[in-house]
């Protein structure tokens, strides 16, 4: 495994756009990593931490809607055959199916904090026909999420760790749960008053 720190400081911010984007396209790469790197790095004054999560929040939304709409394209079969070369196994890739086939957007949007279905949420969501609109929805804010979360995590290691993690989770805590209930309310908005997703 090549030596990410030295990576990130040789070529900043476009290799965490690329390693992100190619994590969530569904390549087994550890985009988190990469983002807590960067919010390591950003503290110690070598990136911009606004930068970094502006650059992660681009890749991980760009990235997972081409994982979407790879999925959507070639299905199964494809997911099938090459997974396999990237450790996609067949049991990994039932579990993450019935999980996003089961919950739709809300396991779009909690993919994000899985390792074992982040990488595959996208191609996944295409595979088993979840709507578009619902996908970019879920999708988008899970990135909004994830990203500050990941790059965050790097920068409070970077600065105390446990301390400033504690202070940090504490300062987030009520945001956080805030967009969980607003997500979760406009899922049920959305299946109410619109049992049937329109598809593009």
């Amino acid at each position: 495994m090549p030596d990410l720190s030295a990576l990130l400081q040789q070529w900043r911010y476009p290799a965490i756009f690329i390693v992100v984007i190619l994590g969530n396209v569904g390549l087994p790469i550890p985009e988190e990593t990469v983002l807590a790197l960067g919010g390591f790095l950003a503290d110690r004054g070598i990136l911009h931490a606004p930068t970094v999560i502006a650059v992660g929040l681009l890749a991980a939304i760009i990235g997972d809607n081409i994982g979407y709409w790879l999925g959507r394209r070639y299905g199964r079969d494809a997911l099938e055959r090459y997974g396999r070369h990237i450790g996609i196994t067949p049991d990994r890739l039932a579990r993450v199916s019935a999980f996003v086939a089961r919950y739709g957007g809300f396991a779009i949007f909690g993919a994000r904090f899985l390792p074992g279905a982040r990488s595959l949420a996208g191609p996944v969501a295409g595979v088993v026909g979840i709507a578009p609109r619902t996908f970019i929805f879920a999708n988008t804010l899970g990135a909004l999420v994830y990203v500050p979360y990941a790059v965050g995590i790097g920068y409070a290691v970077s600065y105390g760790a446990g301390d400033a993690i504690h202070r940090l989770v504490g300062r987030i805590e009520p945001y956080v749960i805030t967009l969980i209930v607003l997500v979760t309310l406009a899922f049920i908005v959305r299946r109410r008053w619109r049992p049937t997703p329109a598809r593009w």
